[in-house]
């Protein structure tokens, strides 16, 4: 009776450590499709070699382009495709640490990023002094979920009362990033 409890103790500590070890792998999925705050726009997460990257992937309305760049010969460029999360590196079991471009004032920010749970992914960053931070939803991927928030009106209405970014009046539009390749191709582009 001793002998079958201790097996049966010993089974439970390996389904238990077995459960926790598949958490903590699922929980460090950062790869994928999220909903910026204000589900304006959507960035999709790859990893390219030994980094993650993160480019915008769907915008509420067109034709915005990066009109706040330090260098006057980007600010014509279209912010759909552009890489914003920029080489993140691994550096705990859930978190990655490099730099975010914000098309929004032009300034690139060191931040972290990690898993909340396995929907929720947090951002934190600071620039000088200045530290702040969003939670981004995941997101459906692909054509027909881009097709969906297109024709969502919740979505495709302006969703806060941020004013829309400059040039950006045309619909719901969605970069063609199907797989993790064609995000690291539009990286290595995006480098040129």
């Amino acid at each position: 009776m001793i002998k079958n409890a201790r097996a049966f103790r010993t089974i439970r500590y390996a389904l238990a450590g077995l459960l926790l070890t598949s958490a903590s792998a699922l929980a460090a999925d950062v790869t994928g499709e999220w909903w910026i705050e204000g589900k304006f726009g959507r960035i999709r997460i790859e990893k390219c070699s030994d980094r993650m990257w993160g480019l915008i992937s769907w915008e509420q309305a067109s034709g915005a382009t990066d009109y706040n760049n330090p260098d006057p010969a980007k600010r014509k460029r279209q912010t759909l495709g552009m890489p914003i999360l920029l080489g993140l590196k691994q550096t705990a079991d859930n978190r990655w640490d490099g730099k975010v471009y914000s098309p929004e004032d032009g300034k690139f920010w060191d931040i972290n990023i990690s898993l909340v749970s396995a929907n929720k992914l947090r951002l934190q960053g600071c620039l000088l002094f200045f530290c702040g931070g969003q939670t981004w939803d995941r997101a459906p991927v692909g054509f027909k979920a881009n097709e969906e928030a297109g024709n969502n009106s919740r979505i495709s209405a302006t969703p806060s009362n941020k004013p829309l970014p400059k040039g950006a009046n045309g619909p719901p539009k969605a970069a063609p990033f199907e797989t993790a390749k064609d995000v690291c191709s539009a990286v290595t582009a995006s480098k040129s």
